[in-house]
């Protein structure tokens, strides 16, 4: 039930990406949407969340909050339905366990092993994507290249140069978006005005800095769907792979997070002009317990009953953390920003 319009405040949006773990991100917009008392001014998004970002631009176009909030339904429900003859599906006993992770299915074993031996342009020479029909399918891109309801910017990794690209609505394409999504071992680089392009997690999962100088209030709510932090040592292949991968989709946030540290602090000593330069107000919005349980095979499961339950923890994750932090909105930051890339603390919550 939506809240009267009153206090409101604006936030931005740092959208992950993470494969069907972007469900968690669609629950996450989804409580924010609900709540008349948030104001979403800007989005950034790669992969899976540059798909929500697109989702959520077309839905306000079309019929405001309500619209936004049925277009990502529509959209994640139709990805499970394109999903349902995959045959990358659990295995009897870990749906009987309710494990929602891929490492016991035979299929996922195979294909695992089968894109580490040939590249998509073997495996895949027609470049066959179907994510990239059900996402023209159901996003106007003219309607998002016009949006005037929320700023928005896809961030993809240029092959050549392994610099980061970013696209704004004005110039936007359904390419653009599946560039930001291209996993190079499962497709081919999507190549844009004759420049290829992979995944944008390489370079930013998110990019925060389009926001600086774009956006009127200084506050950034990054939605995490990767770990920073897992506790152990990876000991099979497939633990460490995964691990590598993480801290990689991690790592060029974590910079952005030391520069805005950075430049918090030289703020508070006076070496810097406060006219010149402002101070960054980070939120961060997870649920870090629940989403360590699900490895990286998940991300390929489209079943619907899991992307449902991803959808379930966003939103609750969302209520939780609004009424928490709520108050500190545009004032102070929710998160020790310092600790997270040192690696010695927390959240704190007010």
């Amino acid at each position: 039930m939506s809240t009267k319009k009153s206090n409101t405040k604006k936030l931005n949006l740092a959208l992950q990406g993470g494969g069907a773990h972007g469900a968690f991100t669609w629950g996450v917009l989804d409580r924010l949407l609900e709540d008349d008392r948030i104001d979403i001014e800007a989005v950034s998004g790669t992969s899976a969340g540059a798909m929500n970002g697109v989702l959520l631009a077309d839905g306000l176009m079309r019929h405001g909050r309500q619209g936004a909030r049925a277009a990502l339904n529509r959209f994640w429900h139709d990805v499970s339905q394109a999903a349902r003859f995959s045959p990358l599906k659990r295995a009897p006993l870990d749906m009987f366990m309710g494990n929602w992770n891929l490492d016991s299915s035979p299929a996922y074993v195979f294909f695992d092993v089968l894109t580490r031996m040939a590249s998509p342009y073997e495996l895949n020479p027609w470049d066959a994507n179907p994510l990239r029909d059900i996402l023209d399918e159901h996003v106007d891109f003219e309607l998002v290249r016009s949006c005037d309801k929320v700023k928005l910017y896809v961030s993809a990794t240029n092959v050549e140069t392994g610099r980061v690209k970013v696209f704004d609505r004005h110039q936007l394409t359904c390419e653009m978006v599946m560039a930001s999504a291209c996993i190079p071992f499962l497709f081919k680089a999507v190549v844009i005005d004759d420049v290829p392009y992979w995944d944008g997690g390489y370079m930013g999962n998110p990019v925060l800095f389009p926001f600086y100088g774009h956006a009127e209030t200084c506050d950034i709510a990054i939605v995490q769907i990767n770990p920073v932090e897992r506790k152990g040592v990876p000991k099979t292949s497939r633990e460490i792979l995964n691990r590598v991968n993480e801290i990689t989709f991690n790592a060029s946030l974590l910079r952005e997070l030391r520069a805005i540290d950075f430049v918090r602090r030289l703020l508070e000593e006076g070496r810097l002009e406060h006219d010149a330069y402002s101070m960054v107000n980070v939120h961060i919005i997870e649920s870090h317990e629940e989403m360590l349980s699900f490895g990286a095979s998940s991300k390929l499961n489209a079943e619907w009953a899991f992307l449902k339950h991803l959808f379930g923890i966003g939103r609750n994750a969302t209520g939780d953390w609004l009424e928490a932090n709520f108050d500190a909105i545009g004032s102070r930051s929710t998160v020790d920003v310092r600790s997270m890339f040192q690696g010695i603390g927390g959240q704190h919550h007010g």
